[in-house]
């Protein structure tokens, strides 16, 4: 094995791998080259990234007939690698989970110096913005990892002010979870939103704690616990009030809220829900920064027209996500994800009518951008519609379609 090998293995680019150990992506070029070798000193950290012990990393960089073969077999039976995904799984969470803790830790400010919190800061927006652009969301792993290991750093050693360290810390797990729940492994989604909330509480960011309630709650609609949802989403819509009243908060705090009202079948609480969203229109300037708080307004048409189909309400929903594609289109910007979720949607709307047509029409396209974008959310939501069309019988194509979906899932 080469520094290359598992660099890749673990799904480094060049830039992200020499970001997390701290030198310049030509010196691991030269090392991965061999013009050259990781200096002692900077061992430890290129072992810790490339998830490996200290020995294990000598033994890569050694000359090969410096390790007897026998040596090398046995080393591969009891220190394998693993699975590269479950092992970029795992160091993140142990990542969160100390981070969390140096998070929520006094620390003497006289020792702190000033800056690193905003590097922070900026560096998170950036990667925020990288997730939202990105196709396939687990590419974005590395990086987060590597930002991650430095926030872990800079708040185990003290550099920055404890509030506006705590603040990164809780922009950055909400990412994590946001990775994570897109990956449809809720446990860890729900373990950084957690961490996210205690982080922004210490900071106290109403608005960045809120939102992680906000983000925990959708994993408990993902799992069907709608009162638990409906729950969290009411102590987040209370945190945001004591936020800053420019921002969308509290309006998107409300539109999640009708999801969950919706699946509880209160067509009155979730209409009370949906119009408390739509006074973000009322809001001026910037009400959103695009990162951990991206809640506009602009999707409240297919907000609004989802709610109707989970409330059986099937004209107006029609109407309302007609209206989304058409203010929204792909072109323009509009993501796979929420197009997907309208298509299924409007799915989902063909088959409460029983109209096969309408199915294929708007689920082969949902499943078009599914396998596009490997978004796990829209694969989420075709196997919510798979659900809807065992109505039709022995018709040919939507049983290919349900066929498609589940080689999608699987």
């Amino acid at each position: 094995m080469s520094i290359a090998t598992r660099r890749k293995a673990l799904g480094f680019t060049q830039e992200s791998f020499a970001f997390a150990v701290g030198v310049d992506r030509r010196t691991v070029g030269r090392w991965e080259g061999g013009k050259s070798k990781p200096q002692p000193p900077q061992r430890p950290k290129v072992a810790e990234v490339l998830q490996m012990s200290l020995g294990e990393l000598d033994a890569m960089l050694a000359p090969a007939e410096v390790v007897p073969q026998p040596e090398r077999v046995a080393s591969g039976d009891h220190h394998g690698p693993g699975d590269p995904d479950d092992m970029i799984r795992r160091e993140f969470l142990h990542l969160m989970a100390v981070s969390g803790a140096f998070a929520v830790m006094p620390m003497d400010d006289a020792d702190a110096t000033e800056g690193g919190a905003d590097n922070f800061e900026r560096m998170n927006g950036h990667l925020w913005q990288v997730y939202q652009l990105a196709r396939a969301k687990h590419s974005v792993y590395p990086v987060v990892q590597s930002q991650l290991v430095a926030l872990n750093d800079a708040l185990r050693d003290g550099r920055g002010q404890t509030g506006p360290l705590c603040f990164a810390a809780g922009d950055l797990f909400q990412l994590a979870g946001e990775l994570a729940f897109d990956a449809n492994r809720y446990s860890d989604a729900a373990a950084s939103y957690s961490l996210a909330a205690s982080a922004s509480k210490e900071a106290g960011a109403y608005d960045l704690w809120a939102c992680a309630l906000i983000r925990s709650a959708y994993v408990d609609l993902s799992e069907r616990r709608y009162q638990n949802a409906a729950d969290s989403l009411g102590a987040a819509r209370r945190v945001a009030l004591r936020g800053d009243t420019s921002l969308a908060t509290k309006h998107w705090a409300a539109a999640v809220q009708a999801e969950a009202f919706a699946w509880l079948g209160d067509f009155d609480a979730c209409e009370e829900a949906l119009d408390e969203a739509q006074k973000v229109s009322n809001l001026n300037g910037q009400v959103s920064n695009g990162g951990w708080l991206r809640f506009d307004g602009s999707r409240l048409a297919e907000e609004r027209g989802a709610r109707y189909v989970q409330l059986n309400r099937l004209d107006l929903a029609e109407a309302a996500l007609k209206d989304a594609l058409d203010l929204a289109p792909l072109a323009a910007g509009q993501s796979f994800r929420r197009r997907g979720a309208v298509l299924v949607d409007l799915a989902a709307i063909g088959a409460k009518r029983r109209d096969s047509e309408q199915v294929m029409q708007y689920g082969a396209e949902a499943l078009r951008l599914a396998r596009a974008s490997g978004s796990g959310y829209v694969a989420r939501r075709l196997l919510s519609l798979t659900a809807e069309l065992g109505t039709f019988g022995r018709d040919r194509r939507i049983a290919e379609l349900k066929a498609e979906i589940g080689t999608l899932l699987a």
